[in-house]
């Protein structure tokens, strides 16, 4: 499968409010990855290809939620003790191999299968052994300490859907209706490069005027945190025929390629030049801080996502713009993250008209609440300033300034960065 025909990530001139752009992307975006299938030990963390129903009940029989004795309700007395003969045991995996008849009781032990007909279980705590009989005491309800079968799980039941990414409780759901593997979307191949002569490998010494690339690694970070399968097409020269070889190389082989930088109108900024010529680029410009317009296209039938330069600007625009993207070209349904509500421990002057991400750190207050504390420099390029916020808080495009003590909209990272 590849991006839509039709070019899917065509944008107005106009500056766009973030809600209406990720509407639109929303829209317009289709799973471009197939399926596969692996076994259950092997999906944790992957997207699930298609609806699982269950074939079975779980739990697939009444059994015991304590250890004690199952009874007939009717054979108690109200308001005295009753005194009945202990006919069996009952432990789990090993049922009593037929019905249960009135008049009697069973011993039995957590989780073991209630024979035919006993519909209650008192707690062995409230039970008094004599010989080969039990004593019970009066004042239990009917259907006590019973797990009914299918409580949990009912046969035909629909437990997963497609488009939901694969926890260990979802996973150990589909065990518990006896499912080995599971139909999943591949992987989401995505290539991540840099451009730049400036730009250099973390290793050694940078010859003076030169940088360490940093953009490349996190942006490949919060790639395989997203599940995709993550090629490094390292850092390419500023040289217009080395870029175009390596996006008309990759893009077959690849269903998104991504950068940060290089694509604007400057003279050794040739990605832009190098994606039109192999397919189209559109920048959206938004209204957003920080950021600037998010270049997206298709390189042949690849997405293509260029991001800003500066790293914070890199980051955030990945989490709110680019995330939504790569989450529905890999097929997941689930996309907005959530947004909670925290008081904030600071003031800052905002304009309306436009999203501002703030990044913050979680503190207790003195009521134990949590409030959100705003990391001092506001630069684009303090990468340390995510490496010491918790998240973002989100202000709106209606929002004015922000005074402390305000209810505030935050996103953690880690709703964001899986």
């Amino acid at each position: 499968m590849t991006v839509a025909a039709d070019d899917c990530f065509a944008a107005a001139d106009a500056l766009m409010p973030l809600e209406q752009a990720l509407d639109l992307l929303s829209s317009r975006l289709e799973p471009v990855t197939g399926s596969e299938s692996v076994a259950l030990r092997d999906a944790l963390g992957r997207i699930a290809a298609a609806d699982v129903t269950a074939a079975r009940d779980v739990p697939p029989h009444d059994n015991a939620a304590v250890d004690g004795y199952a009874v007939f309700f009717d054979d108690l007395g109200a308001d005295r003790d009753t005194r009945l003969p202990v006919v069996g045991r009952v432990a789990a995996g090993h049922p009593l191999g037929r019905p249960a008849r009135r008049g009697e009781a069973v011993r039995i032990f957590t989780g073991a299968p209630v024979p035919e007909g006993p519909d209650t279980v008192f707690m062995q705590e409230d039970c008094v052994p004599d010989g080969d009989h039990v004593v019970l005491r009066p004042g239990i309800r009917r259907g006590a300490n019973l797990r009914r079968r299918g409580e949990d799980v009912v046969a035909g039941r629909t437990i997963l859907t497609a488009g939901q990414v694969l926890r260990a409780q979802e996973i150990g759901l589909a065990a518990s209706v006896g499912r080995s593997r599971l139909d999943v979307r591949t992987r989401l191949r995505a290539a991540v490069f840099s451009t730049g002569d400036e730009v250099r490998d973390p290793e050694g010494e940078t010859p003076s005027g030169c940088i360490f690339d940093a953009n490349r690694y996190t942006v490949m970070g919060l790639l395989e945190g997203l599940g995709c399968a993550v090629t490094d097409l390292g850092i390419l020269p500023d040289a217009y025929d080395a870029i175009h070889a390596a996006l008309a190389d990759a893009a077959p082989a690849h269903d998104l390629l991504i950068t940060s930088g290089g694509v604007s109108m400057g003279e050794e900024d040739h990605v832009r030049e190098a994606v039109e010529a192999l397919g189209r680029l559109h920048f959206w410009r938004l209204a957003i801080k920080p950021g600037r317009p998010i270049a997206l296209g298709q390189v042949g039938g690849t997405a293509f996502i260029g991001l800003p330069g500066n790293p914070v600007a890199a980051m955030v625009t990945f989490m709110r713009i680019a995330r939504p993207v790569v989450l529905r070209l890999s097929g997941r349904a689930d996309v907005d993250p959530p947004l909670f509500r925290v008081r904030a421990d600071f003031d800052h002057k905002k304009k309306a008209g436009r999203v501002e991400w703030l990044r913050v750190r979680l503190a207790r207050t003195a009521d134990g609440d949590a409030a959100a504390v705003k990391f001092p420099a506001e630069g684009s390029g303090i990468l340390t300033s995510m490496v010491e916020a918790d998240g973002l808080v989100e202000l709106p495009e209606d929002q004015g300034p922000v005074s402390r003590g305000a209810m505030v909209d935050f996103l953690p990272f880690n709703e964001v960065t899986r």
